[in-house]
């Protein structure tokens, strides 16, 4: 099964308050072959400190493996050579190993505790792009390669007006 293109998103909630809209949203685009969940990890942190994580993926246990090691790499959590790519655990494992090194799945999960103030929450979630696939083939067989790409922030969308800042969910400041 080829990749589509993966994007990282990594998301901050100040009011924890959810009720499920987000994953209902990804779990829609899921069944309708939109996107895949490579790798999901949302870390709550209560008012007074007590963490709850959430970890999640769409991959068998055979591709989580192989690409857990690159998810990692991609996010920092672990240096990541192709050659040692099968040697590593996904994300939410329980170890990855690293040129000798050993990194606990606590201490995975220890810079984004400590990054979010207490009473917020936190998710990283790796998406592949399942959409895009067919276009990306198209262009291949075309004869055409990618030049560059880019995720134009909603900030920046409100910068040139082409949206209004309510509808560009970006806090002020």
């Amino acid at each position: 099964m080829p990749l589509g293109p993966v994007q990282l998103l990594v998301v901050g909630f100040d009011r924890p308050d959810f009720s499920g809209e987000v994953l209902a949203e990804l779990e829609r685009l899921r069944e309708n072959d939109v996107v895949r969940v490579i790798d999901l990890l949302v870390v709550h942190k209560s008012a007074d400190g007590v963490l709850q994580r959430l970890h999640h993926s769409d991959l068998a246990a055979g591709e989580a493996e192989g690409v857990g090691a690159v998810v990692g790499a991609l996010i920092g959590l672990g240096v990541a050579a192709k050659e040692e790519a099968e040697t590593r655990t996904p994300l939410g494992a329980t170890r990855v190993e690293a040129e000798g090194s050993h990194v606990s799945a606590e201490e995975e999960y220890w810079s984004l505790e400590e990054a979010i103030p207490n009473d917020s929450a936190a998710a990283i979630v790796l998406i592949e792009h399942r959409w895009a696939i067919g276009t990306r083939e198209a262009i291949r067989a075309a004869g055409g390669v990618p030049v560059a790409d880019a995720w134009i922030h909603p900030a920046d969308l409100v910068a040139a007006g082409l949206i209004d800042a309510e509808d560009a969910a970006v806090p002020d400041g």
